[in-house]
Formats: C-alpha cells, structure tokens, sequence
C-alpha cells in the first residue's frame, strides 16, 4: 500500500513539521514490526524525484513530478539508498525491531564535524530540541552519498518517530 502526506497546515504556520502533517505518510504499526522502513517527511509540492530513481526496489513513486513521493512499504526493503540522495533531506529509514528498549534512525547529515561509530549526542526533534541521547551506530560517507553522510542513530524506542537530527551534548 502506497502512502503519501496528508495535511500540511501546521507546518506552513510555522515551519515545524508534526506527525500529524505526515499521518498520511506513515508505515504502519504491522510494518514497523517488519524491521526498517523508510518514513518519508516530504511536504513540498515541487519538482522532484531522485528518491524514485535511487530506490532499487521501486518502492518510491511520484505521479506528476510536483507531486509528493509516495512510499510502497511492502516493497521497501530499508535499505537507505534513498536518505542521501533527497535534497531536501526529508528521508529516513526507522527501524523499530533495532532491539528490546532501542530504535534506530538512519538520516541525511550535512555538517561538520561528522560524529563518528560510538560517539553520543543529543537526539533532537523536528523543532531543534534536545530530547534523547542518541548513540552513533553507523557512519555511511563517500562519493556515493554525494556529500551527504548518512547516519545512524539508536535511541529510546519510544522516540523513534520524534528524533530527526542529532547535536554535539553541551558541556556540562
């Protein structure tokens, strides 16, 4: 089943995107059990498209090139070829089965210093606030990313569709 935004009003009023602006969007709750799955947080109706060109398993679609991309979940496989490849760094592959208390979040990162395997910082979410831990699990650069690393994140499971970026911890 194909799965695209719904409601995006909260977000034009203030920039912060919410769950609720991306319900629409979600896997759900049987497919989180399945193991990683891309969660596609794109609300901009502009063109654009590489995600549907970078999946190898055609799992991302768009219907007019200014539309939004739709996810297939029975067809993605997390394998996060997706997450660096969208300019709008909008992609992330959430794996919620990561283990009995952790999720993990694999997500585009654009900024100096690249946190490296077994560093933790401060999980934040969609509005810029420190709200977890967040150990590096995972550091994927090179060419193939085009300048974008991907990485990847364990934290509390609970917070697993709240976490979207990372920050250095401030010094206590």
């Amino acid at each position: 089943m194909a799965v695209g935004c719904k409601n995006i009003m909260d977000y034009e009023r203030d920039g912060i995107l919410r769950e609720s602006d991306i319900s629409g969007a979600m896997p759900s709750a049987a497919r989180f059990e399945k193991g990683p799955v891309a969660v596609i947080e794109c609300v901009q109706n502009i063109p654009c498209n590489p995600c549907v060109h970078a999946c190898p398993f055609g799992a991302i679609t768009v219907g007019r090139i200014t539309d939004t991309p739709r996810l297939d979940c029975g067809k993605c496989t997390g394998c996060g070829k997706c997450v660096a490849c969208c300019p709008g760094l909008a992609i992330f592959i959430v794996n919620k089965v990561y283990s009995a208390d952790e999720a993990t979040v694999s997500m585009p990162y654009e900024f100096i210093p690249v946190p490296q395997k077994g560093d933790v910082w401060a999980g934040i979410d969609r509005s810029g606030k420190a709200v977890c831990n967040a150990r590096v699990v995972r550091v994927v650069s090179g060419e193939m990313q085009d300048g974008t690393s991907v990485i990847t994140i364990a934290i509390p499971k609970g917070l697993a569709m709240e976490v979207r970026n990372i920050k250095r911890k401030e010094a206590d």
